[in-house]
This record gives C-alpha cells, structure tokens and sequence, in this order.
C-alpha cells in the first residue's frame, strides 16, 4: 500500500494536539460552569453530564479528523497493469533565422512572428514528435525529434537572428538537415514546415526538395513578412535601429516576402504554402492537415497502476461524524436518579 498524496499525512500530528485540547477542556469544564451559575448549581448540573460519553464523543471526532485526514491522502493497493500507446507523426519545425527575420513588415517582426506560429503548431501537436532546426546560410538542428515539447519551446525560445555563424539564407540546408533528422529508413509519417520569408540567397532548393520527396518528407511552408517587404533594421545594445542594412553597392537592402517559391516547394512533395497572418488560421489549417495524415506508434509503456481506496477511511470518517451527533453527553434518567441518591438530593416525585 503507499499513499498517492502522502503530504496530507503531516496533518495527523495535530490528532494528538486535538486530544490534549479535549483532556484540558474536560478538565477545566466544572470550573468554568461554577465561575457562570455558583457551586450548589454547578453541582446539580453536572449529575447529568456523562464523562465517559463525552470522552467517547472526543474519541470520534478525533477519529473523523484522523480517517478524514486518510481518505485525503489516497491511500492505494493493488495494482494493475496499463498499457499506454501514443501514435502520431514526427514534424521538424525549420526556423530561418537569417538577418532579414529582423524585418518588421509583421509584428513585432519576422522572427518573433515565426516563433509564435511554431509556438502555436506545438500546442495542436498533440502526441507527435517534435523537432527543431534553425537555418540561415547553413542550418544546424536545435532540438532533435521528440515528445518532451516543452524541451522544444526551451531551445526556441533562445532562437535568435546571427546565431547561425554563416549569414545568407539556405532553403536547401534546411531542408537537407531537416530529412536527416527523421527516422531515415521510413517513408512516411514525416512533416517539414519551414518558416521563413522565402528569400533563398544560395539557391540549390531544387535538388533538395528532390531528395526530400523521394525519402518521403512532406514540406509544408509558412510565409513570414509581406511581398512588399521593408528595410532590414540593425540596433544597438539599447535597441534602438541605428541603421538599416545594404547591400555592396551601399543601396539600402528591401527585403519581401517570396510567395511563388514557397508554394512551389511545398505543392511538389505533397505539402500546402500559408502566408503568417495575426488571425493564426493558417496554423489550424496545417494543423488539420497534418492530423488527417496516417499515424505511426510512437511510444509504448506498461504502466503500474493502484487503484484508489480512500473510499474506506472517507466512509469510516462519515460514520463517526454520524455517531458522535447521535451521542449524548447527558446520562441516562436512571444513571442521574442513582448520582442524585449518593448526593443526598433526590429528586422531587
């Protein structure tokens, strides 16, 4: 047997404060009554009280408190064995991570924007496997396949612009780390969703995406900024923009949002493109996407478990409560005549 709250069994220490105060309360009960109503009243008074069925009515409501106490401790024996299934498919989450995610064509800007829609994909996840990567001209993967999702919001919440060394933008480093880090000898039950702005400096996606469909990855994409684009800010320490970035001719650089080859990426292995709005519904969409795909056995565990018996110090609480109401601390018209007689003051016929 073990208890499934064992902290409320630190509450037993006062049953025996409980005790001591009903010992001194009996103790100084004639005392009090004859500082109220005198002696010679205080005497004919207590010839009806009962000393052993008050001490009895003490004793059950202690007992009340002590199974109370118990019952609320969930006491727990014999076990049976669960076992717990968990289906679902394995998504990578690839977040560019470029400069031009400083944009603020969408706010705050880009990157944050991002962060929240993969925030907001994790959450509709459900039982899959998660994983993370960050991109810019290279792509590394932040947080591998796996079904602790608050370990994936940890590491995406440390993502940040210029944290990939290699500056630019990849679109086909992502997607080839990204098919690496699902199980390499199935064939399905693999998502990318990319959350970029689609502007690929490298090129070379061709190939990748290629290779992608053919191991059986779906590449979904989320577009991140506007077609009309705007400058790339960069800030000082204090945050403040102290200029915007160019390009080597020393025009200022406009970056926008690349619509046609996001889409193209994604209708090519089976995928869906959704440009990032503030009503997030292009999240449930891809989520309802995702959730129509076939599922796999991701995890299996036998469980112990004890089944709950706190219904048997829960019912003996209750019948104490219901014995010390029915309990008088009176003695019985017999018992108080005979206590009267060795007095010496019967009572009148």
């Amino acid at each position: 047997m073990h208890f499934a709250r064992p902290e409320y069994l630190n509450l037993l220490w006062g049953i025996p404060a409980l005790g001591l105060f009903f010992l001194w309360s009996f103790r100084n009960r004639r005392r009090r009554l004859e500082k109220v109503v005198g002696r010679s009243l205080a005497a004919r008074l207590a010839a009806d009280f009962s000393r052993g069925k008050a001490i009895l009515k003490a004793l059950l409501l202690m007992g009340f408190f002590a199974f109370g106490i118990l019952a609320a401790a969930r006491p727990q024996w014999g076990a049976r064995l669960q076992t717990i299934r968990r289906h679902g498919v394995d998504i990578i989450a690839a977040l560019d991570a470029s400069y031009s995610m400083n944009t603020e064509d969408i706010a705050p800007n880009r990157l944050e924007k991002a962060k929240g829609e993969i925030r907001a994909l994790i959450r509709k996840s459900g039982e899959d496997r998660i994983g993370l990567v960050a991109f810019a001209g290279t792509a590394v993967v932040q947080c591998p396949l796996t079904l602790d999702h608050g370990a994936v919001r940890l590491f995406l919440d440390a993502a940040a612009t210029g944290m990939i060394p290699e500056p630019g933008t990849s679109l086909a480093s992502a997607i080839e780390t990204a098919a690496s880090a699902f199980v390499e000898k199935e064939r399905k039950y693999k998502v990318l969703v990319l959350f970029t702005d689609g502007e690929d400096l490298a090129g070379q996606a061709d190939a990748a995406v290629r290779k992608a469909r053919e191991t059986g990855v779906i590449i979904y994409a989320i577009g991140i900024g506007t077609p009309q684009g705007k400058p790339i800010p960069i800030r000082d320490a204090k945050g403040d923009v102290v200029e915007y970035r160019k390009d080597p001719e020393g025009k200022v650089v406009i970056s926008s949002l690349d619509e046609r080859l996001l889409a193209e990426i994604a209708a090519r292995t089976g995928g869906r493109y959704f440009r990032a709005t503030t009503s997030g519904n292009e999240i449930r969409a891809l989520s309802g996407d995702i959730s129509g795909l076939e599922k796999k056995e991701l995890e299996s565990r036998v469980l112990q478990n004890y089944e709950d018996r706190f219904q048997y110090p829960l019912a003996l609480a209750i019948l104490c409560l219901i014995a010390e109401s029915w309990i008088s601390e009176k003695r019985k018209p017999g018992a108080a005549w005979f206590t009267r007689i060795r007095q010496g003051r019967p009572s009148a016929v």
